[in-house]
């Protein structure tokens, strides 16, 4: 929708990974460097890691771009939670050997026939093996001994590892992993963007699309999405698909802050959970996740409460208060700031009309008054539940 009015040849922010949307941050462009290097060096493991939505698979997916298919045979394994025995059989199919029924050891004879194969005729062979921290340390196990196989002193297989920041925990703290750990020959963990590269990240992927300037972006509006997103490349991509839609939907040429935060509040909205799913999201100590089993392990001891438990509970509604004041304030800009807008369209329309005012003017008037009114009403509510708030700790204070 948003793309029609804006007239962008396809959607600019969509989650799935895209090779041609690929934004070389500091961080991508050291994790490309190290990829490299461990691409160069034709044996043993790299490892990748980094948050959900870090941009991993984007990662890999322009690595994969830059790789010469006529020297490189690359299998990915997207599949998680697996064990010794299914990663076997699933590293088989990556590579597109057919092994009937469920025999291990027919599917190890045939993977390290192709790798000699490959070999053979001139061909290195890397394993990708996606979502890491899901699988089970047998078969991290199994991957360490597919690296095992040689032709002469030629290393036959190399592996790229991708993870969430818990297995980065898990390869590091494992004593089971000690093996597959001296046999990483590079490692990145993908950090957020900076700053200042969501403004130029925002823009090449509006760019790669057939911006030129319309939508224009209000330059207010790069820290507060910093601040919301945390520099998460796909946390970025969901919130300006939302304002796109936002402003094709309110057909605004301009995307400005106040419609930045009506969109991270309706998202914060969206978000939270209630009761039961909030208990039910829960981490279960007896998952069979095994990265996720093992940190839940490691941090499985209590917090204690603190001694000063009830100073800081006070402590709490007091920044609740002022929080819920600065909110109704923000709620106050961003209706002033949609009065302004408003008055800025019955002006256009005076000017282009003959007669006057357009015939709806009254009613769009009134709805200005109307929200006016509920935001001072608002202020009022969350003014008197603060002096409610410093009576009653005077009266406490006095007692």
């Amino acid at each position: 929708m948003y793309e029609d009015f804006y007239g962008f040849r396809e959607r600019p922010f969509q989650l799935t990974p895209d090779p041609a949307f690929y934004f070389e941050s500091v961080t991508h462009k050291k994790a490309l460097s190290y990829l490299g290097y461990g691409l160069n060096q034709g044996e043993g493991f790299v490892v990748i890691t980094g948050e959900v939505g870090s941009g991993k698979s984007t990662l890999v997916a322009h690595l994969k771009e830059k790789l010469d298919d006529e020297r490189m045979t690359v299998g990915e394994v997207v599949t998680s939670a697996l064990d010794d025995d299914e990663m076997i059989h699933v590293a088989a199919r990556s590579f597109g050997l057919d092994i009937e029924g469920g025999d291990k050891a027919a599917a190890l004879a045939a993977i390290e026939l192709f790798l000699h194969e490959e070999a053979r005729n001139g061909r290195r062979v890397l394993l990708i093996v996606d979502e890491a921290q899901n699988l089970s340390i047998g078969a991290l196990e199994e991957l360490r001994m597919l690296s095992n196989f040689q032709l002469g002193s030629h290393p036959l297989l190399q592996t790229l590892l991708l993870g969430q920041p818990e297995f980065k925990h898990l390869l590091a703290q494992s004593e089971e992993l000690e093996q597959l750990r001296q046999r990483v020959i590079a490692a990145h963990h993908l950090e957020p963007m900076q700053p200042g590269e969501i403004e130029p990240y925002v823009e090449h992927r509006l760019a790669h699309v057939g911006w030129d300037g319309n939508p224009e972006i209000d330059g207010s509006i790069w820290v507060k999405l910093h601040k919301a997103t945390g520099g998460i490349p796909r946390k970025i991509n969901q919130v300006m698909t939302r304002l796109l839609l936002m402003g094709a939907v309110e057909e605004q040429s301009v995307l400005e802050a106040d419609m930045l935060e009506a969109v991270l509040e309706e998202m914060n909205g969206d978000n939270a959970p209630d009761a039961e799913t909030e208990t039910a999201a829960k981490p279960r100590p007896d998952r069979d996740l095994p990265a996720a089993e093992a940190i839940a392990r490691a941090r499985s001891e209590p917090a204690r409460p603190s001694p000063a438990s009830s100073e800081a509970h006070d402590k709490g509604l007091l920044d609740h208060q002022i929080e819920a004041i600065e909110k109704a304030f923000a709620e106050r800009d961003k209706h002033m700031a949609a009065m302004r807008r408003e008055v800025q369209k019955l002006a256009a329309s005076r000017d282009q009309a003959t007669g006057g005012l357009p015939q709806d003017a009254d009613k769009r008037l009134e709805a200005i008054e109307r929200r006016l009114d509920e935001q001072e009403q608002s202020l009022r509510h969350v003014l008197t539940m603060m002096i409610d708030y410093f009576e009653s700790q005077a009266t406490r204070a006095a007692a």
